[in-house]
């Protein structure tokens, strides 16, 4: 009889788990959409909560990756509450130090509090980071989805990386506004190439009736 108790309070956990994993996902989800649709106040509670669940979550879509205190940052920089926002984005690089837009939130959260010249380091790695995480990418899955088919979101990041960051306000709010133009994009190409997979993967299903070639599908867990 204990053993059966052991079996059955393991069975229990598991599927706790699996639920509090499923509850966090859809929380990221949510408050990712309410950011895309430039509603943050929504975005943070639904991504605060996402975060007392799983501090340590990241949520993963077509191989790319961003810490849930990422889109907790980002929320708070929506809002104009740059100093937390520069707290979230340290800690996501704590928990993910490989994430590319914490890097570029950051430089913008500390550019907007003042501190111009850590900050444009940081956004210049965070520009880096994403061209070549996109060119990587792209490299070798060649029969994926594409990530920027267009080159757009390319474009900009080496425009960006070439404007000028004098002492001049004006510059420097060019060179930010670009910057935050290049984090949403990223953030929409997200869903695009999750759209785009999807497609594939379904058009395997119609060819053979059994999938063909397995496509990676991010889910957000």
């Amino acid at each position: 009889m204990p053993k059966f108790y052991s079996i059955a309070l393991f069975v229990l956990i598991v599927a706790a788990s699996g639920c509090a994993s499923f509850q966090t996902a859809g929380q990221v989800q949510r408050g990712r959409q309410a950011l895309l649709m430039n509603e943050p106040e929504t975005a943070l509670g639904y991504l605060m909560q996402a975060a007392e669940k799983d501090p340590n979550y990241i949520y993963t879509s077509g191989n790319f990756r961003e810490s849930i205190w990422t889109y907790v940052g980002r929320a708070q920089y929506a809002l104009g509450r740059h100093d937390e926002a520069r707290s979230s984005f340290e800690r996501a690089l704590s928990v993910y130090r490989d994430d590319a837009m914490a890097q570029l939130y950051l430089g913008l959260a500390m550019a907007r509090s003042g501190d111009r010249e850590q900050g444009l380091k940081h956004i210049q790695t965070g520009l880096r980071g994403l061209s070549d995480w996109i060119e990587f990418l792209n490299r070798s899955r060649p029969y994926y989805a594409f990530w920027d088919p267009s080159g757009h979101i390319r474009k900009e990041i080496e425009k960006t990386l070439a404007l000028p960051s004098g002492e001049q306000k004006e510059s420097l709010e060019t060179l930010m506004a670009s910057a935050e133009w290049v984090g949403q994009q990223m953030e929409e190409e997200i869903d695009k190439v999750r759209r785009d997979e999807e497609r594939q993967f379904r058009r395997g299903l119609d060819r053979d009736g059994r999938g063909g070639v397995g496509f990676g599908l991010g889910i957000g867990f």
